[in-house]
């Protein structure tokens, strides 16, 4: 008893959730007008309209365009703000394309003594001083160490001549004393 109860209230709840609603026309002029043309009488091969509904027609056509009109020019201004924000984003696109080529030529030189070098000329030119510094650097030290076996070479040169001349004086001095004690014999002896 109980299963075709609710067999009988599951179908009649599914009926209501299934049926069909009643639609209403909608309301567009193409409507209005089909509307007015079939209420309308005829009179030999005229319709003939009564005037309420043709006001109550023609202000709803009115009050269409109207709507339609604001609609259109409310798109129109859209457009142009669009327009207008695009404009100014390809001019702000283009502003900053010129700065970021500004930002990378700056980035891409050196300047040196105030004018602006790339950085490949830059590196040439620094190499380029680098290798005249050392090779002036060696020319010194190569000057300084000639100078110096030089300058050693003078010392041992005249340390021997020194030397020399110590010795040569020094039997210089022996041989006047030779001499002076020969000639002190001789006056000794002429006077003996």
């Amino acid at each position: 008893m109980r299963a075709p109860l609710i067999t009988l209230l599951l179908l009649l709840t599914t009926a209501t959730f299934f049926s069909q609603e009643t639609l209403e026309p909608v309301n567009t002029i193409e409507n209005q007008f089909d509307e007015i043309y079939k209420k309308s009488s005829s009179y030999q091969t005229y319709k003939v309209i009564s005037k309420d509904k043709f006001n109550k027609l023609k202000a709803n056509i009115l009050d269409s365009l109207e709507r339609l009109e604001a609609t259109i020019a409310k798109k129109e201004l859209l457009l142009v703000t669009a327009n207008n924000t695009e404009t100014a984003l390809k001019d702000d696109l283009n502003e900053t394309k010129k700065a970021l080529e500004t930002a990378i030529k700056k980035e891409n030189t050196i300047s040196f003594f105030g004018i602006p070098l790339s950085k490949l000329a830059y590196n040439f030119l620094m190499w380029i001083l680098v290798i005249i510094l050392i090779a002036g650097m060696s020319y010194f030290v190569f000057k300084y160490l000639r100078s110096n076996i030089l300058t050693k070479k003078a010392q041992n040169d005249l340390s021997a001549v020194n030397e020399e001349y110590e010795e040569s004086r020094k039997k210089g001095l022996e041989r006047e004393q030779k001499l002076r004690r020969q000639l002190q014999d001789e006056i000794m002896k002429h006077q003996k």
